[in-house]
Protein backbone atom coordinates (compact mmCIF):
# COMPACT_ATOMS: atom_id res chain seq x y z
CA UNK A 1 0.00 0.00 0.00
CA UNK A 2 1.16 3.74 -0.57
CA UNK A 3 2.49 6.11 1.97
CA UNK A 4 -0.51 8.36 1.70
CA UNK A 5 -2.34 8.71 4.81
CA UNK A 6 -4.92 10.96 3.65
CA UNK A 7 -7.12 10.65 0.41
CA UNK A 8 -9.26 14.04 -0.46
CA UNK A 9 -12.47 12.72 -2.44
CA UNK A 10 -12.86 16.05 -4.58
CA UNK A 11 -16.49 16.61 -6.11
CA UNK A 12 -18.14 20.38 -7.59
CA UNK A 13 -21.09 18.93 -5.19
CA UNK A 14 -22.12 15.91 -3.22
CA UNK A 15 -25.01 14.29 -5.61
CA UNK A 16 -22.77 14.50 -8.63
CA UNK A 17 -22.61 10.68 -8.92
CA UNK A 18 -25.53 8.71 -8.95
CA UNK A 19 -25.06 6.88 -5.44
CA UNK A 20 -25.38 8.40 -2.28
CA UNK A 21 -23.37 11.40 -1.71
CA UNK A 22 -21.01 9.50 0.78
CA UNK A 23 -20.76 6.24 -0.78
CA UNK A 24 -17.53 6.79 -2.96
CA UNK A 25 -15.51 7.80 0.33
CA UNK A 26 -17.46 5.64 2.77
CA UNK A 27 -16.81 2.41 0.42
CA UNK A 28 -13.19 3.63 0.08
CA UNK A 29 -12.09 3.72 3.71
CA UNK A 30 -13.97 0.40 4.14
CA UNK A 31 -11.85 -1.26 1.39
CA UNK A 32 -8.77 0.43 2.97
CA UNK A 33 -9.97 0.07 6.79
CA UNK A 34 -9.02 4.04 6.94
CA UNK A 35 -11.39 6.46 8.70
CA UNK A 36 -14.22 8.30 6.86
CA UNK A 37 -15.21 11.81 7.37
CA UNK A 38 -17.80 13.84 5.01
CA UNK A 39 -16.87 17.17 5.28
CA UNK A 40 -20.81 18.49 5.22
CA UNK A 41 -21.21 17.25 8.26
CA UNK A 42 -18.89 19.60 9.84
CA UNK A 43 -20.18 22.99 8.02
CA UNK A 44 -21.43 25.60 10.73
CA UNK A 45 -25.08 26.21 10.87
CA UNK A 46 -24.74 29.54 9.55
CA UNK A 47 -23.50 28.21 5.79
CA UNK A 48 -25.86 25.52 6.27
CA UNK A 49 -28.11 28.48 6.08
CA UNK A 50 -27.03 30.66 3.89
CA UNK A 51 -26.41 27.74 1.42
CA UNK A 52 -30.70 26.82 1.77
CA UNK A 53 -30.85 30.61 1.10
CA UNK A 54 -29.40 29.92 -2.45
CA UNK A 55 -26.52 32.34 -1.80
CA UNK A 56 -23.12 30.70 -2.70
CA UNK A 57 -20.21 30.25 0.55
CA UNK A 58 -17.53 32.78 0.27
CA UNK A 59 -13.69 32.22 1.36
CA UNK A 60 -14.46 33.99 4.67
CA UNK A 61 -17.67 31.03 5.26
CA UNK A 62 -15.48 27.97 4.52
CA UNK A 63 -12.16 28.87 5.65
CA UNK A 64 -13.02 27.85 9.38
CA UNK A 65 -14.80 25.64 8.72
CA UNK A 66 -11.59 23.91 6.60
CA UNK A 67 -9.59 24.63 9.61
CA UNK A 68 -11.93 22.49 11.88
CA UNK A 69 -11.50 19.85 9.03
CA UNK A 70 -7.89 20.24 9.40
CA UNK A 71 -7.60 20.42 12.67
CA UNK A 72 -9.81 17.04 12.85
CA UNK A 73 -7.56 15.48 9.96
CA UNK A 74 -4.46 16.58 11.77
CA UNK A 75 -5.07 15.07 14.90
CA UNK A 76 -5.84 11.64 13.41
CA UNK A 77 -2.92 11.55 11.19
CA UNK A 78 -0.46 12.15 14.05
CA UNK A 79 -2.10 8.94 16.19
CA UNK A 80 -1.41 7.53 12.68
CA UNK A 81 -4.71 6.56 11.31
CA UNK A 82 -5.22 7.06 7.56
CA UNK A 83 -8.11 9.26 6.61
CA UNK A 84 -10.77 9.27 3.72
CA UNK A 85 -12.18 12.79 3.34
CA UNK A 86 -15.17 13.57 1.04
CA UNK A 87 -15.53 17.43 0.59
CA UNK A 88 -16.01 20.02 -2.09
CA UNK A 89 -12.74 21.60 -1.38
CA UNK A 90 -13.11 23.54 -4.98
CA UNK A 91 -9.79 25.92 -4.55
CA UNK A 92 -6.23 24.84 -4.16
CA UNK A 93 -5.73 26.75 -1.14
CA UNK A 94 -8.58 25.47 0.50
CA UNK A 95 -6.73 22.37 -0.16
CA UNK A 96 -4.31 24.01 1.40
CA UNK A 97 -5.73 24.36 4.47
CA UNK A 98 -6.73 20.92 4.37
CA UNK A 99 -3.23 19.88 4.60
CA UNK A 100 -1.31 22.38 6.02
CA UNK A 101 -3.20 24.00 8.29
CA UNK A 102 -3.52 27.66 9.84
CA UNK A 103 -0.31 28.98 8.64
CA UNK A 104 -0.96 29.17 5.12
CA UNK A 105 -4.93 30.09 5.54
CA UNK A 106 -5.29 33.98 4.63
CA UNK A 107 -7.58 34.61 6.95
CA UNK A 108 -7.08 33.66 11.08
CA UNK A 109 -8.09 30.41 12.27
CA UNK A 110 -7.88 29.14 15.80
CA UNK A 111 -4.22 28.51 17.05
CA UNK A 112 -4.45 24.96 18.39
CA UNK A 113 -1.80 22.64 18.35
CA UNK A 114 1.00 25.28 17.71
CA UNK A 115 3.22 23.89 19.80
CA UNK A 116 2.79 20.43 18.36
CA UNK A 117 5.67 18.91 15.99
CA UNK A 118 4.21 19.28 12.57
CA UNK A 119 2.38 16.54 11.15
CA UNK A 120 3.15 15.22 7.43
CA UNK A 121 0.14 14.50 5.80
CA UNK A 122 0.58 13.09 2.49
CA UNK A 123 -2.42 13.71 0.34
CA UNK A 124 -4.27 12.08 -2.74
CA UNK A 125 -6.74 14.18 -4.20
CA UNK A 126 -9.65 12.65 -6.22
CA UNK A 127 -11.12 15.09 -8.10
CA UNK A 128 -14.35 13.12 -9.60
CA UNK A 129 -15.60 15.10 -12.39
CA UNK A 130 -18.66 15.16 -14.94
CA UNK A 131 -20.20 17.50 -17.33
CA UNK A 132 -22.72 20.57 -15.64
CA UNK A 133 -25.43 18.80 -17.64
CA UNK A 134 -24.78 15.51 -15.91
CA UNK A 135 -24.22 16.67 -12.58
CA UNK A 136 -27.01 19.65 -12.79
CA UNK A 137 -29.44 16.31 -13.99
CA UNK A 138 -28.35 14.35 -10.67
CA UNK A 139 -28.08 17.33 -8.57
CA UNK A 140 -32.38 17.77 -9.56
CA UNK A 141 -33.45 14.53 -8.88
CA UNK A 142 -32.13 14.39 -5.24
CA UNK A 143 -33.98 15.50 -1.82
CA UNK A 144 -31.57 15.06 0.91
CA UNK A 145 -29.33 17.79 1.44
CA UNK A 146 -28.77 21.17 2.50
CA UNK A 147 -27.56 22.79 -0.71
CA UNK A 148 -30.18 23.88 -3.54
CA UNK A 149 -29.85 22.87 -7.48
CA UNK A 150 -29.70 26.61 -8.02
CA UNK A 151 -25.87 26.69 -6.45
CA UNK A 152 -24.06 24.54 -8.91
CA UNK A 153 -23.46 27.38 -10.88
CA UNK A 154 -21.35 28.90 -8.57
CA UNK A 155 -19.70 25.78 -7.37
CA UNK A 156 -18.50 25.48 -11.11
CA UNK A 157 -17.33 28.77 -11.36
CA UNK A 158 -15.17 28.62 -8.05
CA UNK A 159 -13.49 25.08 -9.14
CA UNK A 160 -9.68 25.41 -9.31
CA UNK A 161 -9.37 22.03 -10.85
CA UNK A 162 -6.31 20.42 -9.06
CA UNK A 163 -2.74 20.62 -11.35
CA UNK A 164 0.75 19.77 -10.40
CA UNK A 165 2.71 20.22 -8.38
CA UNK A 166 -0.48 18.58 -6.48
CA UNK A 167 -0.76 14.69 -6.15
CA UNK A 168 -3.84 13.77 -8.02
CA UNK A 169 -6.15 11.41 -10.16
CA UNK A 170 -9.43 12.50 -11.95
CA UNK A 171 -12.04 9.98 -12.46
CA UNK A 172 -15.41 10.90 -14.57
CA UNK A 173 -18.67 10.18 -12.70
CA UNK A 174 -19.62 8.32 -15.68
CA UNK A 175 -18.26 5.10 -14.35
CA UNK A 176 -19.92 2.59 -12.11
CA UNK A 177 -19.25 2.89 -8.48
CA UNK A 178 -16.89 -0.15 -8.23
CA UNK A 179 -14.99 0.95 -11.52
CA UNK A 180 -14.00 3.83 -9.46
CA UNK A 181 -13.31 2.73 -5.88
CA UNK A 182 -10.90 0.30 -8.13
CA UNK A 183 -9.24 3.25 -10.18
CA UNK A 184 -8.31 4.76 -6.28
CA UNK A 185 -7.06 1.47 -5.03
CA UNK A 186 -5.14 1.24 -8.15
CA UNK A 187 -3.23 4.44 -7.58
CA UNK A 188 -2.60 3.58 -3.50
CA UNK A 189 -0.94 0.68 -4.48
Amino acid sequence: MSSMNLVLVLRVTWHLCPFHRSTVGALLASELGWKFYDADDYHPEENRMKMQKGIPLNDEDRIPWLCKLHDILRRDVASGQHVVLACSALKKVYRDILIQGKDDAPLECDQLGKEEKPVEVKLLVVHLTGSFDLISGRLLRRKDHFMPPELLQSQFDTLETPSAPENFIQINVDKNLSEIIATIMETLK
